[in-house]
């Protein structure tokens, strides 16, 4: 039975979306390097946080999360970037989502940490 992981399943769908994005931006935008970074970003996301699920150790695990982080936040970033420089509208809803997830993954991280202080 597969474990459920929202945040993961989360990640997923958000990187469908900037995948959308990215084939919007090339095509129709004929904009190929910030869509790249955006479409890397996004897509490291979740792939991280599936090595997360697979860490050997607590350590490792808070590793793979903060690598997500900051993956999240580098998204964010070329959204800002795609925005102001006039390739995309305000796109709220896709900003909003990388604030969102950098806020689940900032309080696993959270979690995660005292979980580890009270072993030792």
């Amino acid at each position: 039975m597969k474990k459920e992981n929202p945040i993961f399943d989360r990640s997923v769908e958000f990187a469908l979306d900037i995948i959308e994005l990215h084939k919007y931006l090339v095509d129709s935008k004929k904009e190929y390097v910030m869509s790249k970074q955006l479409l890397r970003s996004a897509t490291s996301i979740g792939a991280n946080l599936k090595e997360a699920e697979l860490s050997i150790s607590k350590r490792e695990f808070i590793a793979k999360v903060q690598i997500s982080l900051k993956e999240a936040g580098e998204t964010e970033y070329w959204l800002e970037l795609l925005e102001r420089s006039g390739y995309i509208q305000n796109d709220n809803k896709l900003k909003q989502e990388a604030i969102s997830i950098q806020n689940i993954l900032t309080a696993i991280i959270k979690k995660a940490k005292a979980n580890l202080n009270e072993k030792h």
